[in-house]
């Protein structure tokens, strides 16, 4: 059975991309950081309904951390398929963004996709398949305002995104990236109106978990064998 580790898997997104990815059959590492009890919980969720699944909990911004969570979970064999989901927001405008607020996006987003990749990819490389899929933005495309950070942050994966992809092409490993817009989920309903999303929204209306979830597990699936380096926006037509 393939391994898939997927960060920040005790959010809205990540959840629902633990399960499909269960679903398809699967082990998966779900990982959190400070919401250890919703992760449990997912772990528990996917195993009552008959897939294989197992907690991971370190901080995805610090390369020690992660350098010592991948080796432990490197023991019982080579993880294939990488979704890193985890992010943060701290929103302001630029001429009034702290220095903190800047760099701790920079680290979860960007940082701790180099922190975790990095530690895999040797070892999914030797498997001759693997799958990596980083979970972007639409802000990454478009901007967004008091988002310099975030952009800047989601922008950069698709920089490594596209290189990697060009690295590990010849060895059966695609690595990609969604770009979702507007996501159901409890902060999306504290940030956005329904006029909020009409306005922003082609399709007028918020994307499920779900819709960004089906790209993924098509995306870490043998019939994607063929798209790597690609950013794919899953944002009813924003972008």
């Amino acid at each position: 059975m393939k391994r898939a580790l997927i960060t920040g898997a005790s959010g809205t997104l990540g959840a629902a991309i633990a399960g499909e990815l269960a679903r398809a059959g699967l082990h998966v590492i779900v990982h959190g950081h400070s919401n250890v009890a919703q992760a449990q919980a997912i772990r528990e969720q996917i195993q009552a309904s008959g897939g294989s699944a197992e907690v991971a909990i370190f901080d995805v911004s610090s390369s020690e951390d992660c350098t010592r969570q991948m080796d432990l979970l490197l023991e019982a064999g080579p993880v294939q398929v990488l979704v890193h989901n985890a992010g943060i927001t701290a929103d302001a405008p630029m001429a009034a963004m702290s220095i903190q607020q800047w760099s701790s996006i920079i680290d979860v987003s960007l940082n701790g996709f180099f922190n975790v990749a990095k530690p895999l990819l040797l070892p999914m490389l030797r498997t001759r398949w693997g799958r990596i899929v980083a979970i972007s933005s639409v802000a990454a495309i478009m901007g967004n305002r008091g988002q310099a950070n975030y952009a800047a942050a989601k922008a950069g994966l698709h920089g490594a995104v596209k290189s990697l992809a060009i690295e590990v092409a010849s060895r059966g490993v695609t690595v990609n990236s969604i770009a979702p817009g507007i996501i159901e989920s409890p902060m999306t309903k504290s940030a956005f109106s329904d006029a909020d999303i009409a306005r922003l929204v082609p399709m007028k209306r918020a994307g499920t978990p779900q819709e960004v979830a089906s790209v993924v597990r098509f995306l870490c699936s043998e019939q994607a064998s063929y798209i790597s380096g690609q950013v794919v926006a899953v944002s009813g037509a924003m972008a």
